[in-house]
């Protein structure tokens, strides 16, 4: 989060306490702030999540559309993600002035979800080389308090853990036109398997250390810093039961990004990898914990009726 105004003194006090690992919010090197999240909040989207990480607050709606597969990928489905920087969350974004950060995080998603080990794409697939569902990620930053990659993945792959797809109850094959019958009932339908789905881990190069969750004033201090997509376990996202019948993931690396014009050494570019992929394990098992309880939470939950309508 460029333009934050910090005095030298303050800089240096930020930089002599990563480097003894107490930074000055209390937190070590590779801590991460609270959160906060809640899932199925727009009620017009077929799935939607909001999580705020300290200042940082970001809202994510997805949207369902049947669409036409790739001529190259007859089997696959297809994602899009659109960010908007509301003029609200920070001076900078006022006019024109968060096109440029919202482009960069929408290509930064794209390349992340559309590895082959990411995301699998043949979920969205209906009728192979006819038909196909497309996701639209809309993703929107209500405020900006830093480590905006990191807020965006997590909110992205809750609202896609709360995303339902209607079931399709016949398909009927005029000619070369295809014509669908979806069922109306809004519970009849599947969700999405997004245990691979990857997470976005910002490790902020300040000094010679790198720190994960920069606050905005720790951005401010750091002349590049590394993006590392990490792809997530399926099992984190299961029941003990379920978990147990898949076999072990091994999280990869799906991207990598670099921001700043400063430059890294060999040596520490592999240990930041190292510390994204080890980060992102314990955000992926937290998230998957806090998803199956929220969900076992709605399913239990019994609607009570009043009045004449019962």
């Amino acid at each position: 989060m460029a333009g934050l105004l910090l005095s030298p003194s303050e800089k240096v006090y930020i930089l002599h306490g990563i480097e003894d690992d107490f930074r000055s919010d209390g937190r070590s090197n590779i801590d991460y702030r609270p959160m906060e999240l809640e899932t199925d909040v727009v009620s017009h989207a077929s799935g939607s999540a909001r999580l705020r990480l300290a200042n940082t607050d970001i809202l994510v709606g997805v949207k369902t559309e049947i669409d036409v597969p790739k001529p190259d990928k007859p089997n696959q489905g297809k994602i899009d993600f659109f960010v908007d920087c509301s003029a609200n969350a920070t001076p900078e974004f006022e006019g024109r002035g968060g096109e440029q950060l919202a482009n960069n995080i929408s290509n930064l998603m794209q390349r992340a979800y559309h590895s082959q080990q990411a995301f699998d794409l043949k979920q969205l697939c209906i009728l192979e080389g006819k038909q196909c569902w497309k996701l639209y990620v809309d993703i929107l930053i209500l405020e900006c308090g830093g480590n905006l990659c990191d807020a965006v993945s997590l909110a992205v792959k809750a609202a896609l853990f709360n995303t339902r797809i209607p079931f399709v109850k016949a398909a009927l094959l005029d000619g070369g036109n295809v014509d669908l019958q979806l069922s109306d009932d809004p519970y009849d339908s599947k969700l999405l398997e997004v245990g691979t789905a990857p997470l976005l881990v910002t490790l902020c190069k300040i000094g010679e250390k790198c720190v994960v969750d920069p606050s905005a004033e720790e951005e401010s201090c750091s002349v590049i810093s590394l993006v590392v997509g990490v792809t997530g376990n399926p099992k984190c996202y299961f029941s003990n039961e379920d978990a147990s019948k898949l076999h072990d993931h091994i999280s990869k690396c799906s991207t990598i990004a670099m921001n700043g014009p400063g430059s890294v050494a060999p040596q520490t570019l592999t240990n930041a990898i190292k510390q994204g992929i080890s980060a992102a394990k314990y955000l992926d098992e937290a998230l998957g914990k806090a998803l199956l309880r929220e969900r076992q939470d709605i399913t239990n939950f019994v609607k009570h009726s009043y009045g004449f309508f019962k």
